[in-house]
């Protein structure tokens, strides 16, 4: 069954676009895939890292065949080294789901990262360039007094950004309190702000697993990619000369398997550690789209083929109000 955009191709509500969310290992990939299939699209890979070359096992990269079946964006596209982010995939994105209407398809979003999903959707401020000097004693005060230090600094200067930042992520705490140097306005007051103009509705799905069995599936799924050749994988990015201390490798897979390769993990404890940290890292994502009211949660259960729960979402889409993005 392939459709075209429900309401046809004019502006604004007449332009649906579904985004499928949920934590890793939720399945968006088979979903979306046959999804697209189903209406006729094109993908918005909404994946902060599966847009860089050579990040393919510890990615789950959609495989050449799921592409050679239907057009990705966002995937395979810059060298580990390059610089981008949740403001420039916002920009680029709408762009992409302008083109992807102009060729008479449906873009369909896919992925697990909140931030670029909101920058999309809600727009997104990048802020002013980085000040070294700010910055270094920023950090120097991390290294002396450790993250919490900061955070206590963000939750006094911008309270509603510090109540949902990853407090796991340094660079983050560090670029809000950058932000209010540079400009003496909150992160979140610019980000208010800078919220743009849509002439596209998305209509948001999320794909709800009861936790054990997530568990279940995160732990399967770092079984699989490290007898898939994570680690050499991260071998073979040294060699290409790509320091682990890029923000691209500077996530859950890759930074256990450099632990590794440095010598500061066993390897008998690689897939312990990676397995822990991605069921944290799955919570962290579950907290962050519990937030967002406008997501229909889908429940899923281990037995419903992908084809059969994209059908399910396919006709909620299509079934759904012009105007659904609260």
């Amino acid at each position: 069954m392939v459709g075209k955009s429900p309401g046809g191709h004019g502006p604004g509500e007449s332009r649906r676009v579904p985004v499928i969310v949920g934590p890793t290992a939720s399945g968006k990939t088979g979903v979306a895939l046959r999804l697209a299939q189903i209406l006729g699209g094109e993908i918005l890979s909404a994946d902060s890292r599966q847009i860089y070359r050579h990040l393919d096992v510890g990615t789950a990269k959609p495989t050449a065949a799921q592409r050679e079946l239907v057009r990705h964006h966002f995937v395979d596209e810059l060298a580990p080294d390059a610089e981008f982010n949740a403001g420039k995939f916002g920009e680029l994105g709408r762009r992409a789901v302008d083109q992807i209407f102009a060729r008479g398809l449906i873009p369909v979003v896919a992925g697990g990262s909140g931030l670029y999903v909101r920058s999309l959707i809600d727009g997104f401020f990048e802020g002013p360039g980085a000040d070294p000097e700010f910055r270094e004693a920023l950090e120097e005060r991390i290294r002396r007094n450790g993250l919490p230090d900061l955070l206590e600094d963000l939750r006094r200067l911008d309270p509603a950004t510090a109540s949902r930042i990853d407090p796991t992520k340094p660079r983050r705490v560090v670029r809000a309190l950058e932000v209010i140097h540079a400009t003496g306005r909150s992160l979140s007051s610019h980000q208010t702000a800078a919220r743009v103009v849509l002439n596209f509705v998305p209509v948001l799905f999320g794909l709800l697993w009861e936790r054990k069995e997530l568990y279940r599936r995160i732990d399967e799924r770092c079984d699989r990619m490290l007898s898939g050749g994570l680690l050499e994988e991260a071998a073979a990015l040294v060699r290409l000369g790509y320091d682990a201390r890029l923000n691209a490798l500077n996530t859950v897979g890759y930074k256990e398997s450099f632990a590794v390769l440095r010598g500061e993990l066993a390897p008998a404890e690689l897939a312990g550690e990676f397995r822990k940290n991605s069921r944290r890292y799955a919570k962290r994502q579950m907290t962050w789209f519990r937030r967002d009211g406008r997501i229909r949660w889908i429940d899923m259960n281990g037995e419903t083929p992908d084809g059969d729960v994209a059908e399910v979402i396919a006709g909620e889409f299509c079934a759904a109000p012009a105007r659904d993005s609260g």
